[in-house]
């Protein structure tokens, strides 16, 4: 079985499309949103969507949003999988079949959404900043990263079992990729739509950056 993880901070506008239409291929209970501190009613829309609901009594940060999530898909003990989407949006939930044959015709031990950079409405400045992390990552890991900022990502229980996440904000992405392929985990990648439209960035530019190459550099 596979659990749909979706850290959500002020999400309350697009939180209930995204369920309507991720419970077309999953059950609800089968879906978690992370309320990480949210001030718009974020949990009581998930709650009234049926899903499991987690919630942060303030604001702590993707990574801390997803360590909650991952925590709670181990103590289970009835999935294989977890699949992560970010909440607004930006990630297509008819795609989620994909990441499943994936990882049953590949053995994918993460299976990571790729997005097209080059003609896409993808914003220029996510354009450079994807292109650059992602050769950094590939660089440090020695394995190809075709999108390193991707949210949409299939992990297996066997990773969440062999890794634990130190970081808070976003950079937690990229640490769970270095780990995983410096312990031999892998890693594929599938083609997913590129999806941006008039969202606000929670990103902190500058702190994400610094925090990114803190990740990047350290010894594991």
């Amino acid at each position: 079985m596979v659990a749909i993880l979706i850290p959500a901070y002020n999400a309350a506008d697009t939180l209930p499309e995204l369920l309507q239409r991720a419970m077309t291929f999953v059950r609800h209970q089968d879906i978690i949103v992370i309320d990480d501190g949210s001030l718009d009613g974020t949990g009581a829309v998930a709650s009234n969507a049926g899903v499991i609901v987690l919630r942060h009594a303030r604001n702590r940060g993707k990574g801390a949003a997803l360590r909650t999530g991952f925590e709670y898909v181990r103590s289970c003990a009835r999935y294989g999988a977890v699949i992560t989407m970010d909440a607004d949006l930006q990630h297509c939930p008819e795609e989620l079949p994909k990441f499943l044959e994936a990882r049953r015709n590949q053995g994918s031990s993460i299976v990571i959404g790729c997005r097209d950079r080059i003609g896409s409405r993808m914003p220029l400045h996510r354009v450079l900043s994807n292109t650059i992390t992602s050769a950094l990552v590939a660089a440090r890991t020695g394995v190809a990263i075709k999108d390193s900022q991707s949210g949409y990502r299939l992990i297996g229980l066997e990773v969440l079992e062999s890794i634990s996440l130190e970081s808070n904000g976003y950079e937690a992405e990229t640490e769970l990729l270095i780990k995983s392929a410096l312990k031999g985990f892998t890693i594929d990648f599938i083609p997913i739509a590129t999806l941006y439209g008039n969202e606000r960035s929670h990103m902190t530019h500058w702190e994400t950056t610094r925090r990114f190459l803190q990740v990047l550099l350290k010894d594991y």
